[in-house]
């Protein structure tokens, strides 16, 4: 019979990756609400330590953990320093992103192709590999990769972001296929408009104005009506980091107001 226990993340330990804003805080503090001990990492030190603070301020356990994961020899130096404090490593979510920077297919050159695919792409698989080695050796354990509707719908002037976004998408299937026997389920989120500051780079380069106008429209054009907020995709994560999602594996649940569904009609 279903148990709500099965939601508990009590005692897990787990690994958000650029979760000190937007997204991957609010699944920080999602999976510490939920029980789990949350170590976040990012480029940023000063917002990871104002997010541990505000996780322990409500009663959870976060250990802030500076590291710029597009480098190979940075992501064993994180995973070593997770080790040493607490032994194991029950969930990873792979959040942290190169903000999607706006040029052209004909304008984009090769240094803005490198940044976002180190990042959204070389940092997730790496940073995935080696905890898949930890969870094998524990049992099982569970990966969270955060993607976006870019990957299924690529978005004028972000060409590269999209496609690696669609990566993500691809990494999320070969590693849940490969993975499965050994009890680790490997599933993605994929947010559509979310308020956050990636979200507003979007309109960095246009008048307040022009900017007002632009999030506007974009609101007019989802089902939802409106743009989504970062605890929205909180829930998800929860899920697919608990029991309860003990047989999805190799999936992606799309949050994005109905978006998708917009362009598809």
């Amino acid at each position: 019979m279903f148990d709500l226990n099965q939601f508990s993340l009590k005692d897990k330990i787990a690994i958000v990756t650029g979760g000190g804003r937007g997204i991957g805080q609010a699944i920080a503090f999602g999976l510490a609400k939920a029980g789990a001990k949350v170590v976040i990492t990012s480029r940023k030190i000063n917002d990871l330590e104002a997010t541990a603070q505000e996780i322990k301020a409500a009663g959870g356990e976060a250990l802030p953990l500076q590291s710029h994961l597009g480098k190979y020899e940075e992501i064993q130096k994180m995973i070593n320093a997770v080790l040493e404090k607490y032994k194991r490593i029950d969930i990873l979510v792979n959040n942290a992103g190169a903000s999607p920077a706006m040029a052209s297919v004909l304008d984009s050159d090769e240094r803005l192709w490198d940044t976002i695919m180190n990042l959204n792409l070389k940092g997730v698989y790496f940073v995935s590999q080696a905890v898949a080695k930890i969870m094998k050796k524990q049992g099982g354990g569970k990966i969270i990769n955060v993607a976006s509707i870019d990957g299924h719908k690529p978005e004028p002037g972000v060409s590269i972001y999209s496609i690696s976004k669609a990566g993500v998408h691809m990494i999320t299937k070969a590693f849940a296929m490969e993975l499965a026997g050994d009890n680790i389920q490997v599933n993605a989120i994929a947010p559509g408009p979310i308020s956050t500051k990636m979200m507003n780079s979007h309109w960095s380069h246009l008048s307040p104005e022009e900017a007002k106008k632009a999030k506007e429209t974009m609101e007019k054009s989802l089902p939802a009506g409106r743009i989504g907020v970062p605890d929205e995709i909180a829930g998800a994560a929860v899920y697919l980091a608990s029991d309860a999602s003990n047989y999805t594996t190799g999936a992606e649940i799309i949050i994005d107001g109905g978006l998708l569904l917009a362009h598809h009609a």
